[in-house]
């Protein structure tokens, strides 16, 4: 494309085609960098891809090592192999997936670090030979290869490493020719030894951090250089340019954590983020009432928090955070809440393969809330909401009514010589609990299990709720969408469903004959076959759906009635792909 741009006569606002080209696969980029002295990591880049070779050349390598898609990028196509006997189910998965994103199945194999650091470097350079960096963005906090978190500064590098990294991105951008804004990528041990991992020929989705530090408008600057002007004169000068505080960027996606982080679709009937401040910056592109499709990747927002330091920008990020309310599709900010609060994060220690790790530190616990503890401030919260709303609801209908002063227009519960008692009904998950109260206008008595709280002063505006709960004050920020309401206490949230006071609420069970399709999604292959005897956990299917693979599997022991899907089928949530026959 760039090419054809060139062609026509027109300017292409990036590199060349031929430094792209180059580029263009890791394998050869990799060799480039090799020859022009940039560090790299060990491993197998021929175009050879006999399994039999590519197994050879693992052997030599050594475990672990990681299978990459040669074309492509975003985490696509990317495996960690510890054993040898795992290589050719890994090897089979990485080219499948490769060949789907990106046309191509040819793999490379390199060195896996232990426990890497993932750092780049933002790189400039102009078409009269000048190229600079534009200091590093450290991106170590990833799941599967995807980010989720980045900075700038790194909280790891010295000043000798930073030099020396900028030297090695300068050095590879000198052997592309370069020209216009592009990313060195490095991976980074623990004793701080780097190596060349590749470059992406663009500007990354991480970039406003870089800008929000260095105050420079990155796609303005690729304007320019496009247009044929030099680099800034104080660029050339001193190579790079000196940070200014510390930014943060997080980014909320359509998702469920509770489920393998399953990529989510649907309206988002409610979006509220962060106002936009010299401290908060908000990229978007969504807005409240805007379809999340299965077609794209589930972004909702970047959300990026700029302070004079490390510790400082932390809170601002969390601070913003708990302004998000989203409802339609489930969102990851409750995972970035905890992300946030974390030790790793907190002590900039995290490296790439943390989370996966280690998830079950960033998720929520699986136990529901527990409807008679005392210390819980979530369900007096959401309590008090409710009860303010059914009152204001009444006297807005009574205000509306032929007798505004009718006592049967009230709903305080009131009774002749005793006070009335009310419930107030929500579900926390799929578990019902049920909170007795009397009393009226913010003045109440809560009593949930076997606890009781004397409530007072209660009052609900502009999305705070304060009151006097025992004698302490207390001020929480509460969302109430419709049946939702969701209560933030300061460092996380939970959210309830209204339901109804006296209602049979049916539990739900899961069907264990039926394997039913998560999401929208095409079948990529199929390995269930019609009267087939399995167990519990064995592999069916697998799915691609939203820049990810979905293995399924037998959810019991049994033998297969129907398989209802084949390879290549686009298949809707829900759609039920293979049955079981009943248990006997």
């Amino acid at each position: 494309f760039a090419d054809a741009v060139a062609a026509a006569g027109l300017c292409f606002i990036g590199p060349s085609g031929t430094s792209m080209r180059k580029m263009g696969s890791k394998a050869g980029a990799k060799d480039l960098m090799a020859s022009h002295g940039v560090p790299v990591v060990p491993g197998y880049t021929g175009e050879e891809q006999d399994p039999a070779l590519l197994a050879g050349e693992a052997q030599r390598i050594g475990f672990p090592l990681m299978i990459k898609a040669a074309y492509g990028g975003g985490g696509k196509g990317m495996r960690i192999v510890r054993k040898a006997e795992e290589f050719s189910a890994h090897l089979e998965s990485c080219q499948r997936e490769a060949k789907n994103a990106f046309g191509r199945d040819r793999a490379l194999l390199e060195r896996y670090v232990e426990k890497p650091r993932h750092i780049e470097f933002q790189i400039f350079g102009d078409c009269h030979g000048h190229v600079v960096h534009l200091n590093e963005r450290e991106c170590s906090a990833q799941r599967r290869y995807q980010k989720v978190l980045e900075e700038t500064p790194s909280p790891f590098l010295t000043p000798e490493l930073r030099t020396k990294m900028g030297e090695a991105a300068i050095g590879a951008a000198r052997a592309l020719d370069y020209v216009n804004a592009g990313t060195v990528e490095f991976i980074v041990g623990q004793g701080g030894d780097f190596y060349f991992m590749e470059i992406n020929t663009r500007l990354q989705v991480e970039h406003p951090v870089t800008e929000m530090v260095l105050g420079l408008d990155l796609v303005e600057l690729q304007l320019r250089v496009a247009a044929g002007e030099a680099l800034p004169a104080s660029l050339i000068r001193n190579k790079s340019i000196p940070a200014n505080g510390h930014a943060i960027e997080v980014r909320l996606y359509a998702e469920d954590p509770e489920q393998g982080f399953l990529p989510g679709s649907g309206r988002l009937q409610t979006l509220r983020l962060p106002q936009a401040s010299e401290h908060i910056r908000i990229d978007s592109g969504v807005v409240e009432g805007d379809l999340v499709s299965v077609f794209y990747d589930p972004m909702i927002a970047k959300m990026i928090a700029w302070d004079r330091d490390r510790h400082s920008a932390l809170q601002r990020m969390r601070e913003a955070l708990a302004e998000v309310n989203v409802i339609g599709p489930k969102s990851n900010v409750a995972f970035l809440e905890r992300l946030l609060r974390h030790a790793a994060v907190i002590e900039g220690s995290i490296d790439t393969g943390y989370l996966d790790r280690s998830l079950d530190e960033f998720l929520a616990a699986t136990e529901q809330a527990d409807a008679s503890a005392e210390g819980d401030a979530f369900l007096p919260a959401a309590a008090i909401v409710s009860l303010l709303a059914e009152e204001a609801d009444a006297l807005a209908q009574a205000a509306a009514s032929a007798d505004p002063n009718s006592p049967w227009r009230r709903a305080d519960g009131w009774r002749l010589g005793h006070p009335g008692k009310r419930i107030i009904a929500l579900l926390d998950g799929d578990q019902r609990i049920e909170i007795s109260a009397q009393g009226a206008q913010g003045n109440y008595r809560l009593a949930i299990g076997t606890h009781a709280f004397e409530i007072s002063d209660a009052k609900f505006s502009d999305g705070w709720l304060s009151a006097r709960r025992d004698g302490i004050v207390s001020r929480q920020r509460v969302f109430e969408e419709g049946a939702r309401i969701t209560v933030h206490d300061g460092t996380s949230r939970r959210s309830f469903e209204h339901a109804p006071a006296f209602a049979f609420v049916e539990s739900s069970v899961s069907d264990a004959d039926r394997v039913l399709a998560p999401m929208p999604g095409r079948i990529v292959v199929v390995k269930a076959t019609t009267g087939d005897a399995v167990e519990a956990g064995d592999e069916l299917l697998v799915m691609e759906a939203m820049k990810m693979e979905l293995t399924l599997r037998a959810p019991r022991a049994g033998r297969i009635e129907a398989v209802q899907a084949a390879a290549g089928d686009f298949v809707d949530a829900d759609s039920v792909l293979v049955r079981l026959e009943a248990c006997e």
